[in-house]
């Protein structure tokens, strides 16, 4: 199945825009998958109460034919190879690539959750999904 995700970028360490400008572009190397956009990208504060850097954040979408799961796999692997550290819950991150939303497909598994259970709680991927899909 072909389906549209918004995927949320996000970086506190280091040159965070380049962090997101490798993030998009290995995005767009995905198999199956098309970049189409991205969103205006923002300084927001951390979440959580671990002192940190202001995080850039950023929403992409791509056409996808992955399912989530591989999807996420992906996005993982893209973490990975960009130095992200999973130490620390709500830490500080070189690169954070999140399935924030699907446009066709749900997911509620152990460890996929689509759309992100966090997307009530983040005025900055509410702000950017309007961005991406138009005004109501």
């Amino acid at each position: 199945m072909i389906d549209l995700a918004y995927i949320g970028l996000g970086s506190n360490v280091g040159d965070r825009s380049a962090f997101l400008a490798r993030g998009r572009a290995a995005l767009a190397e995905l198999p199956e998958t098309v970049f189409l956009t991205a969103s205006s990208i923002e300084e927001t504060e951390p979440l959580g109460e671990i002192p940190q850097e202001k995080y850039l954040n950023q929403m992409v979408v791509v056409e996808t034919a992955l399912s989530p799961q591989d999807l996420m796999s992906h996005l993982l692997e893209i973490e990975a190879r960009e130095g992200r550290a999973r130490d620390v819950r709500w830490g500080p991150r070189t690169l954070d690539l999140d399935i924030v939303r699907l446009e066709w497909q749900t997911v509620d598994e152990p460890d996929l959750h689509v759309p992100h259970l966090e997307l009530p709680n983040r005025a900055f991927w509410q702000r950017e999904l309007t961005e991406l899909r138009g005004a109501p």
